[in-house]
Order: structure tokens, then C-alpha cells, then sequence
């Protein structure tokens, strides 16, 4: 049963895996709990560790996490995605599959009233050229396509070994450097003609308050999954709160 106040759920990171079943569970439990009462969820990038495409469908790992969220938009609770940067080639059956809506990055949407401007957060990330250069690469749909008409087996090879590189990457990086810019952060704001901005990919949970040409704007930033943490923020007519779970 919906609650008398309309509120919508956001969450991003949670990297699900084979190999993080307590995290699974987790999510599947906040989707069965807290899940029915939404008018909305939002899911903004990263909800897999990987997902080498729509065919990983079959391999019978997901179909707790699908079958969770097609009961959800089988009650006309609405769904949305967004591509993170580790499952951007989440597609057309993966949507078909949950009753969700894949949208762009960015995507303006109407939070009870208001616009806000959802996005993984990565586009947010420019002052690290390197990680931008990749990600110009892999959401090339050419890229993609080719990527595709290699065998599953090699395609999840490939997402271990960037991974991998990935994390080695970090290390070499300061943490200002994987941090949103507050230039590019001005700059969707100004583009959005929002002011509220909620995004996950930077794992740093907070809201942040912010002036932008004048106007009073706020970024929320979701929290990660890892470690045994989590949590959502929640929003409705009044406003928004970060939930830990």
C-alpha cells in the first residue's frame, strides 16, 4: 500500500555481485520493505559491479534482483535507470525484464513538483582526463556493438580486467582529482535550469549547499554499497533525507 505521502527512493553504487551475497540480500530487502510504499525509485548508476550485457541475463545470477524489482513496476511503482560507469551496457532487455525505464545521463525529472537533475555522476568528474577519455570510449555505441559480438565468458574477462585497472588507477590519483569539479557542477545547474542535483558514482554521501549565479541550489551525493554499508536518500514534497541502511 502507497503511503499518504508520495516519496520517491534514489539509490546508486551498490555493485551487485556472485560474490557479495550479503549485499544482495540487503538490497533485496530494502526493495521488499521499503520498496512498496515509493511512487518512484531511482536507480542512478552501478546497481551491478558489471554487467557485460543484456545476455548476463541468462546466467541466472540476476533473476532474484530482476524478479524484486518487476514486482515493484507490477504494482505501478515507477523505475528508472541510469548507466553507471562499471553497467553501462545495461539495455533494452535488461528493462523489458524489470518494467524499468533507462534514462539519459543527465535526465531532468519531476520530484513531487519540483525539477531536479539526476546523473550517475561521473560526466561530473572532468578533472581526472583520463577516466573521461575512457568513458567517452565505452558509451560509444560503435564500441559497444563490437564489444558484443565477443563471447560472454571473454566480454566478463574483459570488465575483470578493467576492474582491475581501474582500482590500480586510484591509487595513483588524488582524491581532488576523482572528486565532482565544481566548475562542471556550476555548469549543469546552469545548463538543467535546476536547483537540486542528485548523483552517486563519487561514494562521499552528503548534501551539499551551493550558490550558483545567484540561486540557493543543493547536490545531494548517494551512498555507496560496499563494506557492509548503505542507504538511499528519500524524497517527497518537503524535501529530501539521507537514510542509512
Amino acid at each position: 500500500m502507497k503511503a499518504d505521502t508520495p516519496y520517491s527512493l534514489f539509490l546508486s553504487d551498490l555493485h551487485l555481485a556472485p560474490e557479495q551475497p550479503a549485499t544482495v540480500a540487503r538490497f533485496l530487502r530494502l526493495i521488499e520493505e521499503t520498496g512498496p510504499g515509493a511512487e518512484a525509485i531511482y536507480i542512478l548508476g552501478d546497481l551491478f559491479e558489471a554487467w557485460p550485457g543484456d545476455d548476463f541475463l541468462a546466467t541466472g545470477f540476476p533473476d532474484a534482483i530482476v524478479d524484486a524489482l518487476r514486482r515493484l513496476s507490477d504494482q505501478g511503482i515507477k523505475l528508472f535507470l541510469v548507466h553507471g560507469n562499471r553497467d553501462f551496457m545495461l539495455g533494452s532487455e535488461f528493462c523489458r525484464a524489470t518494467g524499468a525505464t533507462l534514462l539519459p545521463d543527465p535526465s531532468v525529472v519531476d520530484l513531487h513538483g519540483s525539477p531536479a537533475l539526476v546523473l550517475h555522476g561521473d560526466s561530473l568528474c572532468t578533472d581526472d582526463r583520463v577516466y573521461q577519455q575512457f568513458r567517452q570510449q565505452v558509451r560509444n555505441p560503435a564500441w559497444q556493438q563490437a564489444v558484443l559480438t565477443k563471447p560472454l565468458a571473454e566480454r566478463l574477462a574483459m570488465a575483470r580486467q578493467m576492474r582491475e585497472q581501474s582500482e590500480s588507477a586510484k591509487g595513483g590519483k588524488l582524491g581532488e582529482i576523482m572528486d565532482v569539479s565544481a566548475e562542471a557542477v556550476a555548469e549543469a545547474f546552469r545548463q538543467s535550469g535546476c536547483r537540486r542535483m542528485i548523483h552517486g558514482h563519487t561514494h562521499r554521501p552528503a548534501r551539499h549547499d551551493l550558490t550558483v549565479d545567484g540561486q540557493a541550489c543543493e547536490r545531494w551525493v548517494l551512498p555507496d554499497w560496499y563494506d557492509g554499508k548503505g542507504g538511499y536518500l528519500r524524497c517527497d514534497a518537503a524535501g529530501c533525507t539521507l537514510v542509512d541502511y
